[in-house]
């Protein structure tokens, strides 16, 4: 059988090359863009817009990754999970701490390894409600801000949302302020009013971690919420906000685990959050209650 291909003209046998390196090129092109414009949003929504500006840009996009079920920027590969781990020299079992900055839609997860906490890995956030600020009052579908612990007694393997682990909201702070509410999950289902809501993927690798944790030994983890990133160049620009003088209570917190990579000794005292370096080599964050210190 004579070979067909063969008898084809050169020049078309060159336009059909060319013509898949211009689609290819129009593909690699699309997604370039996108990857900028999805770049470009976040730095420049805040300035033009608002906080809220990106933020509803943020919920929108994820919105519709989720109803197409696309994973979320940025989302860790979940099938590599143990090879992330060896990667990091981690060990599932060992104890973790969650950091959650709500206008960066992230989720961090943190690892114990010789007496300091090392970031294993950062999830997208699929949705939470509200805005920047903290919780108030049942019912305002905001989601919280500040210091929480979490025991094996708040998970809950059969939550509606697909797993979930209560925040422990309101804690010592939120009740010395007047604050209401209950409930206040980090769940799976990417729906939220008020709660933190992740894909079942990755709440199903956060939920292994936290189980192995707190199974291994570890009686209580902390959790961090913060509104932003912990600049001080971002303090500064939300100077005149009316929570600036809890968000800067909250950064000496924060700054006291980027110094030293251990979770902080968290109190209330006279209504306002009171920190102290942790002790490195325990495992533990200890319940936030009211007392002042002399340290």
């Amino acid at each position: 059988m004579p070979d067909i291909t063969q008898q084809q003209p050169a020049s078309r046998r060159r336009r059909k090359r060319w013509g898949g390196v211009l689609v290819l090129g129009f593909l690699l092109t699309l997604v370039a863009a996108s990857v900028a414009a999805i770049q470009f949003a976040q730095q420049w929504m805040p300035v033009v817009f608002g906080d809220d500006g990106l933020i509803r840009y943020e919920r929108s996009q994820r919105r519709m990754r989720a109803e197409y079920g696309l994973s979320m920027p940025g989302q860790p590969d979940l099938a590599r999970f143990s090879e992330r781990l060896a990667e990091q020299g981690l060990k599932e079992g060992a104890p973790v701490l969650v950091r959650i900055f709500k206008r960066e839609f992230e989720l961090e997860l943190w690892m114990q390894r010789d007496g300091a906490f090392r970031r294993f890995a950062t999830y997208p956030i699929c949705r939470w409600s509200g805005w920047l600020g903290p919780k108030l009052v049942e019912g305002d579908r905001q989601a919280p801000e500040g210091f929480y612990t979490v025991e094996a007694s708040a998970l809950n393997p059969n939550s509606r949302w697909f797993r979930s682990f209560n925040l422990g909201y309101p804690n010592a702070f939120d009740r010395a302020q007047g604050r209401t509410g209950s409930l206040i999950m980090v769940h799976g289902g990417c729906g939220s009013i008020g709660c933190f809501a992740m894909t079942n993927g990755q709440m199903a690798e956060i939920w292994r971690l936290v189980t192995a944790a707190l199974g291994g030994g570890q009686k209580r983890f902390q959790v961090q919420v913060y509104p932003f990133r912990m600049s001080e160049a971002e303090l500064k620009a939300h100077a005149k906000d009316p929570d600036i003088a809890f968000w800067r209570d909250l950064k000496a917190g924060h700054d006291l685990f980027e110094a030293n990579a251990v979770p902080p000794t968290v109190s209330v005292c006279k209504g306002r959050y009171q920190f102290q370096a942790g002790a490195r080599a325990s495992p533990d964050s200890e319940p936030i209650q009211a007392g002042c210190s002399n340290g």
